[in-house]
């Protein structure tokens, strides 16, 4: 069963897939939306959806150093929530505390410019949030 990753930020949303058998996962692309209109991500998640077969999504839940949810954590909560309404796939929300900061490490090691890491970060973190979550299930 193929599934989306996906972190969820305010002006972008990073996306992953994995493969069929769930193993593994990869950095898809980063989606530009407005946080307060859904539908400005719409079109291009239903796509993505039906392009790669997507029978599940894994939602990044930013949670707070304490375990405990803020207005981030929040946010992806009522995201996650849309995309079952809308699109009618379950969501799992998983854990991404540091996963930002691990992708961002990850690539600072492979020495890319700060310029090219502003533009696959977020897809890095989806991946990272994904890969955690199809390793835990294991």
């Amino acid at each position: 069963m193929k599934m989306i990753g996906m972190d969820v930020g305010q002006k972008t949303i990073g996306v992953a897939v994995s493969d069929e058998l769930g193993w593994t996962a990869q950095g898809l692309t980063t989606i530009k939306w407005d946080e307060k209109d859904f539908s400005t991500a719409k079109e291009e998640i239903e796509s993505i959806l039906l392009e790669h077969n997507i029978k599940q999504a894994v939602i990044g839940l930013p949670k707070n150093m304490n375990g405990t949810i803020g207005e981030r954590g929040e946010a992806s909560q009522s995201f996650a929530k849309k995309m079952e309404n809308i699109f009618h796939i379950p969501t799992v929300l998983w854990d991404e505390r540091l996963t930002t900061m691990a992708a961002e490490r990850v690539l600072l090691e492979a020495d890319m410019s700060r310029n090219k890491r502003k533009k696959v970060i977020d897809k890095m973190a989806a991946m990272i949030i994904l890969q955690s979550y199809l390793d835990a299930k294991k």
